[in-house]
């Protein structure tokens, strides 16, 4: 599994995405979500590989850019991005190509003159869950702080959480001014695949997150469907320390900001 655990506006009267399952379809796409650890001094140089090839590169050979984000601490020099195809076939089809390609070879041995600039990379596939809103675009265009969250819960409570996300969790969310985005299991096979959840959000800014996750924390309605879950399960949905965050921006040259 990935190492890292810890993305607008629609129509009036459905901001932050309070679409409910039912009135879309579900997204049938694979996702996956990549993780570059840069060499030492190198960061710069690998945002702009992408900015000036890359992402260009992977829209040539059939990959959708989702986001692009560096965490907001980013002692560990990481770029975090997410893709999307129609399957797993063509997600291996598309690889295959970009890596064949002239532009991309040229592009990679110019960037890497005076080192390579990945020092490794880690990768998850992902399916949307069937109340994911996915990543609609910002009316306004404004940049936002966003937020990956990853869930690790207790054996056998993933389906669990599912119901408690669908049907409380994703409303209060966006009742207190937090707008949800891509909610994420990974492929099966996978390590943790069958106690996993993992999802954007975004904010304002820092100061609205906290607010806002102050006030979804104390309130009622969310203590009760936290409880009642919790009964019905027979106890907690996810292990001690089981929730991560992790707080990113995006890069200038991502597609949701």
């Amino acid at each position: 599994m990935i190492k890292i655990l810890s993305v607008g506006i629609l129509a009036a009267g459905l901001s932050h995405s309070s679409i409910s399952a039912a009135e879309k379809a579900p997204d049938s796409r694979l996702f996956e979500l990549r993780t570059y650890h840069a060499e030492p001094g190198k960061l710069d140089s690998l945002l702009a590989r992408f900015r000036n090839h890359t992402t260009k590169l992977f829209e040539k050979h059939g990959m959708t850019n989702i986001g692009y984000w560096v965490p907001v601490d980013n002692k560990d020099n990481l770029l975090i991005y997410l893709l999307a195809y129609p399957d797993r076939a063509a997600r291996d089809a598309s690889w295959k190509t970009f890596v064949a390609d002239d532009a991309w070879k040229k592009a990679a041995a110019a960037s890497e003159v005076d080192g390579r600039l990945v020092a490794k990379a880690d990768q998850l596939f992902l399916t949307a869950t069937a109340y994911s809103p996915g990543f609609p675009t910002v009316a306004d265009g404004a940049e936002r702080l966003f937020e990956m969250r990853t869930y690790t819960t207790t054996q056998g409570k993933l389906p669990a959480l599912h119901s408690r996300f669908r049907d409380h969790t994703l409303s209060l969310l966006c009742k207190h001014g937090i707008t949800n985005l891509g909610y994420f299991q990974p492929v099966a096979g996978q390590p943790a695949a069958d106690d996993t959840l993992l999802y954007f959000i975004a904010h304002k800014d820092a100061a609205s997150a906290s607010k806002s996750w102050e006030a979804f924390r104390a309130d009622p309605a969310w203590l009760t469907a936290k409880k009642d879950s919790e009964t019905t399960a027979g106890g907690s949905l996810t292990v001690p320390d089981g929730v991560k965050s992790l707080l990113l921006k995006p890069t200038d040259f991502s597609a949701v900001k």
